[in-house]
């Protein structure tokens, strides 16, 4: 039978996890090509069915039944697995076979060896598997590792204990190498002192990526996920630990198990704060980004179709607080109205030398639709609030702001209307960028003035070789004192400032 090796991670993600619950030692060997990669690449590919509790030291030892043969690196571990004795042996087999073992005569050598020494308290006899092991009661390159990690473990058959089989061979064959696999590594090439003595504000990971779940109870959902996380970096240190910022995001990620993050939000504060810990850093930075998407109707037909948006999520940590932000990214048509005011004034003109009166002119002009070049815009909104925020409002307002919106799927009328509704309501990309903030201040009226807002809008133009972008940003009180009572401020706070004056959320 063939075994899946992702068959764990997919159970996991439909919340079936296999309950491991039947014990098992394994004893693992190797002499071929790079012994302790080889091991090391097998207990990579156990843990995908077998969860290790304990492994031993590594031994070297003397190849028995076949001494013509270089020495063999050995280890014994201990865990726990779903799969019943056959179905272990058929995955083990499959490891050994992926890790280059060929057939071979008895006692060989081989890059790679895993044997079923004990599966619970069992006693299998059957024509290829037999537990216990049949020969691990004389073979003391398996009694040394076993007595190591589990000396009292029975032999079910002698009833004797590891430690009492270890005592009855000779162990001269058998030298302990090293406490584990690992290597140590005396230099810590990251915490030296750097060729330029200068202080960084980012350096990290980008670009990891996980199934994430997210949601509260009776609603929740899975997201793919891509995760980038910085730290600060000091003038005097060479480098951060990059593999801390993984340790990090899997520590996180280990603590929730299949529960869910309620917010976004929340699951980037968590892990900035732990890469602050884990990197000693005195500011960490996690930005999350993933697909959101929403059951829509087009507009006319009536079509279901299913957008897709983009979800964000950024906080900043330092060792006094933290602060987040959760946003949104979503497309949309802009239509641009100098253009379509030059067009208004050339059909203007050209209908005056038709000799139409000038009242006529008007009236026309304003009931038809006027050309102008469209533009496919992209708007990002962002806001910084303890609040919980409905993201499906944040999508609204960016895409609201635009012309129109569009659709991953257009029938003819729905074409027509979208392409109506643009042109009827042209906008400047600078435009958008102040509707955003508008919409944002009338919506949540009830935030704190410390609330942080961060629109950035870029249209990708289709007349010109270059596209056109603007930003605004600012606390809702320096916003609602512009837009609501129209006074001019010098300046506003921009996301920067207010990511790390006075965190929202204490570490306490």
């Amino acid at each position: 039978m063939s075994i899946d090796t992702t068959f764990t991670q997919q159970a996991a993600l439909n919340g079936k996890t296999p309950v491991a619950t039947h014990t098992v030692y394994l004893g693992l060997g190797s002499n071929l090509g790079d012994r302790r990669g080889n091991l090391a690449a097998a207990l990579q590919r156990l843990r995908e069915v077998f969860e290790i509790t304990s492994v031993s030291s590594v031994y070297d030892t003397e190849p028995v039944g076949f001494a013509d043969q270089p020495r063999f690196l050995n280890i014994v571990l201990r865990g726990q697995t779903a799969l019943d004795p056959e179905a272990l042996l058929d995955y083990v087999k499959q490891i050994e076979a992926k890790l280059g073992r060929q057939p071979s005569f008895r006692y060989g050598p081989r890059p790679i060896d895993i044997d079923i020494l004990l599966y619970d308290d069992l006693h299998i006899e059957q024509d290829n598997l037999t537990i216990p092991h049949p020969r691990m009661a004389e073979r003391a390159f398996v009694l040394v590792p076993l007595a190591e990690i589990a000396p009292e473990s029975v032999e079910p058959v002698s009833g004797k204990s590891a430690q009492e089989l270890l005592e009855a061979v000779p162990q001269a064959g058998v030298q302990k190498l090293a406490p584990t696999l690992r290597i140590s590594l005396d230099r810590d090439i990251q915490s030296g002192k750097p060729a330029v003595h200068v202080r960084l504000g980012r350096a990290g990971v980008v670009g990891i990526t996980k199934a994430i779940l997210i949601g509260d109870e009776g609603h929740q959902q899975w997201f793919n996920a891509t995760f980038d996380l910085y730290a600060n970096l000091g003038a005097s240190q060479a480098g951060v630990h990059m593999s801390r910022f993984s340790d990090a995001l899997d520590e996180v990620m280990e603590e929730m198990g299949q529960k869910s993050w309620p917010k976004i939000e929340l699951l980037a504060e968590h892990i900035a704060r732990t890469i602050v810990e884990k990197q000693q850093a005195l500011r960490a930075e996690a930005h999350i980004r993933t697909a959101y998407p929403l059951q829509k109707w087009t507009p006319v037909s009536g079509r279901p179709t299913q957008e897709v948006y983009g979800l964000l999520a950024e906080a900043v940590a330092t060792k006094e607080g933290s602060r987040r932000m959760v946003g949104v990214e979503v497309e949309g048509m802009v239509a641009c109205p100098c253009a379509q005011d030059m067009v208004h004034a050339y059909a203007q003109v050209r209908l005056q030398e038709e000799g139409f009166p000038d009242d006529v002119i008007a009236h026309m002009l304003s009931v038809t639709p006027l050309a102008t070049h469209n533009q496919r815009g992209r708007a990002t909104l962002m806001i910084g609030t303890e609040q919980d925020l409905d993201v499906r409002d944040l999508v609204d307002l960016a895409e609201s702001a635009m012309s129109s919106e569009n659709y991953g799927l257009l029938k003819r009328p729905d074409e027509l209307y979208i392409v109506n509704k643009a042109h009827a309501n042209p906008r400047f990309v600078e435009d958008v960028a102040r509707e955003m903030l508008q919409a944002v201040v009338e919506k949540y009226s009830d935030l704190p003035e410390d609330t942080f807002v961060w629109v950035h809008q870029r249209n990708e133009e289709t007349i010109h070789k270059y596209d056109v972008e603007a930003e605004g940003w600012g606390t809702l009180g320096e916003l609602r004192a512009e837009i609501l009572r129209s006074e001019s401020l010098e300046r506003h706070t921009n996301k920067e400032e207010w990511l790390l004056q006075h965190p929202l959320n204490s570490l306490d």
